[in-house]
């Protein structure tokens, strides 16, 4: 018994010195000045930023891109401890990265950078509660947008024809792949889309039944068209009885206001397909 617990001990002993912790010395150093902004990049948007020193301020002008600025002043009431701004973390949908911020006094300004991509090696995933990234949702979109099927459906009011291409499901969001054509002279300005279950039939406008549904991601920002315009939105995924119906709603801004609806049935969402 006692030889068998002396092959146990090193074991054990190794797994108490394990070290889960990092150290300030392991973080990636940036390196910044009092002159201009500090643009870091995410690979995908931001969701979390904690600046550990007065003399940083920053904000996130997009959701993917985070602006630092140095604020020399506030060194008066909280002085740096010798080059020293402090440390940065930053969390996205499924990792974490950290940083040293050093202040450039003795460099060059031409050596310094205007932008800062996080890199790969620099992050550590986190098992947080995300079903799907935006690098992924892009990357399966324009995966759709290279395909070329007959459409599943088709609608056409005033002009304006819509064709539902492609529906996917992945994970539990699903992908509709959507495109309108103009067939008139005069561009559409879109005013919203709306994505609604409604009733099939409806017999007394009393009686109708709407509940929206938004779109949690897509492709392309809402604009304007003058021939075509596709894109790709994501819906969180939703049951509704036969009796209902996905209408899926592109209206124009005003003085115009042209409208066209797009009917999704249930069962074109349970025979879609999935990646």
């Amino acid at each position: 018994m006692i030889f068998f617990l002396s092959l146990l001990l090193p074991g054990f002993n190794l797994i108490a010195q394990q070290d889960a912790g990092t150290y300030r010395a392991q973080l990636p150093e940036i390196t910044m000045d009092s002159t201009s902004s500090l643009h870091i990049i995410s690979p995908e948007p931001i969701r979390y930023v904690d600046i550990s020193s007065h003399a940083v301020a920053g904000d996130l002008p997009e959701e993917n891109v985070l602006r630092l600025k140095w604020v020399p002043d506030s060194t008066a009431n909280h002085p740096l401890v010798g080059d020293n701004l402090g440390i940065i973390t930053l969390i996205g949908q499924t990792f974490i990265a950290q940083y040293q911020l050093l202040s450039a006094t003795a460099t060059p300004s031409d050596k310094l950078a205007a932008s800062y991509d996080i890199l790969p090696q620099h992050i550590r995933p986190l098992h947080l509660p995300v079903e799907i990234s935006t690098p992924e949702l892009r990357s399966h979109s324009l995966n759709l947008l290279a395909r070329r099927n007959p459409p599943i459906r088709k609608a056409k009011q005033y002009g304006i024809s819509v064709e539902l291409n492609h529906v996917y499901t992945l994970g539990d969001v699903i992908l509709l792949d959507i495109t309108y054509h103009n067939s008139t002279n005069l561009g559409f300005d879109i005013d919203e889309l709306r994505f609604k279950i409604e009733d099939k039939k409806i017999t007394k406008a009393t009686n109708v039944q709407s509940v929206e549904i938004r779109p949690i991601w897509q492709l392309y920002p809402t604009g304007s068209f003058k021939r075509s315009y596709r894109n790709i939105y994501v819906l969180k995924k939703a049951t509704f009885p036969a009796s209902k119906i996905l209408n899926v709603e592109l209206s124009e801004k005003q003085i115009s206001g042209r409208t066209v609806t797009l009917k999704i049935r249930y069962r074109d969402i349970l025979e879609a397909d999935s990646f």
